[in-house]
């Protein structure tokens, strides 16, 4: 993943546009623990509201197969499919924890 050209095509240097990165990792996680807890409590609007924030975050930073995985878990949430979230939802998990890995955080 080239961080570099990321930050470019947001006229940001490295450093800022990792900054940038490090608060969509943090806030994802704490957003997934958010919609896990709704998909418990049956909040159908909560869930959709953690996903649309995981999905805006994103795709403002480029970051394209977060995006869609969190678009569709938004999608689901709204037509009330909580009990089909479950596997979009570890998708998610495990393409932030990547994303955290790849730029060390």
């Amino acid at each position: 993943m080239n961080f570099k050209e990321l930050a470019e095509n947001l006229g940001l240097d490295e450093d800022e546009y990792l900054e940038l990165v490090e608060l969509l990792i943090e806030t994802s996680r704490a957003d997934l623990e958010g919609i896990e807890a709704a998909i418990r409590g049956e909040n159908s609007d909560e869930a959709a509201n953690g996903l649309h924030s995981i999905k805006g975050a994103a795709g403002n930073l480029g970051f394209m197969e977060i995006y869609d995985l969190a678009r569709q878990g938004e999608q689901m949430a709204k037509e009330g499919m909580l009990d089909q979230l479950a596997d979009t939802i570890q998708r998610l998990k495990s393409k932030v924890d990547s994303l955290a890995h790849v730029a060390n955080l």
